[in-house]
């Protein structure tokens, strides 16, 4: 499709208000296309605050029930697990209309900018977005940006879902997914690689996915401390590696420079290109954000962006919506923290930035379907009994389910039982609404309660509630 058939033609987004979805939405109708859609969530009465937003902006809303799908023109997008008995698909087919994948589509608008920076990995893909096109925005590139999360640089009250930023230059910035092998669909000028890791795929199919990404770039970013990352330099060119254990990377912390400031921190950042430094200091905790810090930093460099002010620009950078978002402290000293974990990795690095500092943690965690749960449940259940001390506490609700025919036979008691099994402590409630009132009731002055999950905007408010439960 070419670019003046994406602005002239008509669209419909099934799901419009999913995380995936809404940036693409918003991008395409700052790009002057006609956008409408529809969502389960709007029929089903949740998160309407969303929904009223997205209306006021000029976005024609309608229920999931096929009624706006009405003439052939329409391009009908819709992710690839949407079932071809959705109202929407089953009217597109009648009638004729084109469909794309969420990811065809986003590949289009990507591949037409005329410099694309493409954030892979299975883990940090949305923070390391955020922070790039932040460092692009301040270096004056004025880029479009692509983003799984809302920007809290970007968002205000007239912009609260701030997932996307619709740029006036010649710059796309966006994470690649590549749990449905879409990521295959991109040719970045720099592609980032951060890790490689199981999450939605085994890892012989995402060995040769990230090699073949890494191969359509003119450029590449990867982390030098993830070794399956840094296996797959050679189909690179024009490399530049980054972190903060292996020594040969391109871009490296200095030796005893790393300061914990609490909820902050900083390091004196070092490019052995031209051996220059610059202080980085990160309003965001955890190892995991500091190497994400280096990604950034990397990724930008390599798109022409002067070091010292790649690292300058993170000083303001203020964090991602839902990773690692500190809701708030209660009266009695019990904090809570609001986070998009979801696989063994991004939980691993939650829990571990945790318990870097003193006081008892209480994960929650809800899984985001009864799929995943099935493909990584071994490898959480693991992370949760290694990563967490005896006197924690996880607590597991039943995983996401909106309806469709997906085997639920086995679900998050089994993840339970094997914490337990390799001597954690778990307890699996099957409704989310009586977690709550367990965790309320087992807290104490000091406690650090982590809210963790993805494919629920409602999470957010869940973990305000507790907030608000909280003595």
């Amino acid at each position: 499709m070419t670019p003046d058939e994406i602005t002239t033609r008509p669209w419909f987004f099934c799901g419009i208000g999913g995380s995936g979805m809404l940036p693409l939405a918003m991008i395409l109708k700052g790009l002057g296309a006609r956008v409408a859609g529809s969502d389960r969530s709007r029929d089903q009465g949740r998160m309407p605050e969303k929904f009223a937003w997205l209306e006021a902006q000029g976005f024609t809303l309608h229920p999931q029930d096929g009624s706006g799908i009405t003439r052939s023109e329409q391009v009908l997008v819709a992710s690839a697990a949407v079932e071809d008995t959705v109202p929407e698909v089953v009217r597109a087919r009648e009638l004729g209309c084109a469909r794309m994948s969420r990811a065809e589509l986003l590949a289009t608008l990507f591949n037409a900018s005329a410099q694309g920076i493409a954030i892979g990995g299975t883990s940090g893909k949305s923070t390391v977005t955020g922070m790039t096109g932040w460092i692009m925005e301040e270096a004056g590139r004025r880029p479009t940006i692509m983003n799984g999360a809302v920007m809290k640089n970007f968002a205000s009250p007239d912009a609260p879902f701030a997932s996307a930023r619709i740029g006036d230059g010649d710059l796309f910035v966006s994470e690649v997914d590549e749990s449905d092998g879409s990521i295959a669909l991109y040719r970045p000028s720099v592609a980032v690689l951060l890790n490689v890791s199981l999450d939605h795929k085994p890892m012989e199919e995402l060995r040769p996915l990230f090699a073949n990404f890494l191969a359509a770039a003119d450029a590449a970013a990867i982390n030098a401390d993830d070794r399956e990352a840094f296996r797959l330099a050679s189909h690179a060119r024009n490399v530049t590696t980054f972190g903060i254990d292996n020594g040969c990377a391109t871009i490296v912390v200095k030796d005893g420079s790393i300061r914990d400031e609490g909820m902050r921190q900083s390091a004196t950042v070092v490019d052995r290109r031209a051996d220059t430094q610059a202080d980085l200091l990160l309003r965001m905790p955890g190892r995991h954000n500091l190497s994400n810090a280096l990604a950034a930093i990397a990724a930008a460099t390599a798109a022409g962006v002067d070091f010292r002010q790649a690292v300058e620009a993170l000083a303001s950078f203020e964090g991602l919506a839902r990773r690692f978002d500190v809701v708030g402290t209660s009266p009695s000293g019990i904090t809570v923290i609001d986070d998009f974990g979801h696989n063994p990795e991004k939980c691993a690095a939650t829990l571990r930035t945790l318990k870097a500092h003193p006081g008892r943690v209480i994960a929650f965690f809800q899984p985001h379907g009864y799929g995943p749960l099935r493909k990584m449940g071994v490898e959480l259940a693991s992370t949760f009994a290694r990563e967490l001390d005896g006197e924690d506490i996880t607590i597991l609700c039943d995983p996401v389910y909106y309806g469709g025919t997906v085997d639920r036979s086995m679900g998050s008691e089994r993840i339970v039982a094997m914490i337990g099994d390799a001597g954690g402590k778990a307890e699996h409630i099957p409704e989310r609404s009586d977690c709550a009132d367990r965790i309320v009731q087992q807290s104490r002055s000091g406690d650090r309660i982590v809210v963790m999950g993805a494919r629920d905007d409602t999470l957010s408010k869940f973990a305000a509630d507790i907030l608000d439960s909280l003595p």
